[in-house]
C-alpha cells in the first residue's frame, strides 16, 4: 500500500489537526464522536487525503494492555469519510439516508503505531470509485478504499460501499424489513457474559447476550455513546461487526479477540426486535459468522487472527 501516488494541493498547506469536522457531515450528534479533523481534494479528482485523530479515552480503546487502538475505530474513520466525502465533495444531499452495503479492513499488526499520550494522530488516503448517479446526476452510491497511516508508515486498510436514498426510497425498503415472527425468548432468561469473557472494557459495552439457544444480539446499554450516538430505527452495523466480534472471543474461550482483519455484507437490515442471533465457526485463524432474524439471514462476514 503506497500513499505517495498522489499529492494534496500545495496551497492548502498541512492537513489541520486543531479542531473536527462538522458533526452532521459524518451522521454523529456528539463532537466528541467525531474522528476526522480535515479532508481535502488532492491532486487526483477520485482521491482525497484526511486527518484522523484516534483518543485513548475513546470507549473501543482497550484497557488490555497492548496500547493498540481497537480495529473498530478504523472501521469507525471508513464510515465517517463515506460519509463526508460524498456530502462535501459530491453533491449528495444532506436528507439522503445512507446505507452501508459492505465493509472490509485489514491491519498490518508489526506497522500498528502504539497509542500515545492523548491521542494517536492518522493520515488517510481515501479513493473514490463505482460512483452511480441518478437521472439528475445526483450521486446514489459509490465504494470508497482508504489506507490508514501514521508517522508515515501506512498501517492499515479498509474499503466498503454506500447508497443513498430519498426519504420515499428508505420507506420502501423499510417496508420489506423483518416484521413479525415469533418472539425470542424473554430477556429475564438470557444474560450477559462477563467483560472479560467478551474482552470489553465495562458491562455496557457487552453488545450480546446468551440463552439458552445461543447468543442474541442484545446491547447492555442501548444510549452507548459509540455505538448508539444517534437514534436507529435498526441495528447499527457497527453494532453486529461488534457483535460478531465479541461471539468469536466468548466462542472461542479467548484465544481470538483482536481480528487483524474482517469483512461484512449486509443483505437486510437488522431489525431491533425481535433479537437477532449471531453464530460463528472457526477455522484455525478465521472465523465465518452469519446474522439470524426470525430464521432470516441479515448479514455474514469473517475475521482473520494472527
Amino acid at each position: 500500500m503506497n500513499t505517495s501516488s498522489v499529492t494534496p494541493l500545495e496551497e492548502e498547506g498541512p492537513l489541520s489537526r486543531s479542531r473536527t469536522v462538522e458533526r452532521e457531515l459524518v451522521h454523529r450528534t456528539s463532537v466528541a464522536e467525531v474522528l476526522l479533523t480535515d479532508v481535502r481534494p488532492t491532486s487526483d479528482p477520485d482521491a482525497f487525503e484526511a486527518a484522523a485523530s484516534w483518543p485513548r479515552a475513546h470507549s473501543t480503546f482497550p484497557r488490555d494492555g497492548s496500547q493498540r487502538n481497537s480495529p473498530l475505530i478504523l472501521v469507525e474513520t471508513l464510515r465517517q469519510l463515506g460519509l463526508y466525502v460524498p456530502l462535501r465533495f459530491h453533491g449528495v444531499p444532506a436528507a439522503r439516508h445512507a446505507i452501508i452495503s459492505d465493509l472490509h479492513f485489514r491491519l498490518i499488526p508489526q506497522d500498528e503505531p502504539p497509542a500515545g499520550p492523548g491521542a494517536t494522530e492518522v493520515t488517510c488516503l481515501a479513493r473514490v470509485s463505482a460512483i452511480r448517479r441518478a437521472r439528475d446526476r445526483t450521486v446514489t452510491g459509490l465504494r470508497l478504499d482508504v489506507t490508514f497511516a501514521a508517522h508515515g508508515v501506512v498501517f492499515g486498510a479498509a474499503g466498503g460501499g454506500v447508497r443513498f436514498v430519498d426519504g420515499a426510497g428508505y420507506a420502501a425498503l423499510r417496508a420489506r424489513g423483518v416484521r413479525g415472527g415469533a418472539p425470542v425468548a424473554a430477556r429475564s432468561a438470557a444474560h450477559h457474559p462477563e467483560p472479560a469473557a467478551l474482552t470489553v472494557n465495562h458491562p455496557q459495552d457487552a453488545v450480546l447476550a446468551e440463552d439458552a439457544d445461543g447468543l442474541l444480539v442484545a446491547p447492555a446499554d442501548p444510549l452507548h455513546p459509540f455505538l448508539f450516538d444517534h437514534p436507529s430505527d435498526h441495528v447499527p452495523g457497527m453494532v453486529l461487526l461488534e457483535a460478531a466480534r465479541q461471539a468469536v472471543a466468548y466462542r472461542s474461550g479467548g484465544a481470538l479477540t483482536r481480528p487483524y482483519a474482517g469483512r461484512l455484507r449486509a443483505v437486510r437490515f437488522t431489525e431491533l426486535a425481535p433479537a437477532a442471533r449471531v453464530l460463528c465457526a472457526r477455522h484455525h485463524t478465521t472465523c465465518v459468522f452469519r446474522v439470524l432474524q426470525g430464521g432470516t439471514p441479515t448479514a455474514y462476514g469473517t475475521f482473520s487472527y494472527p
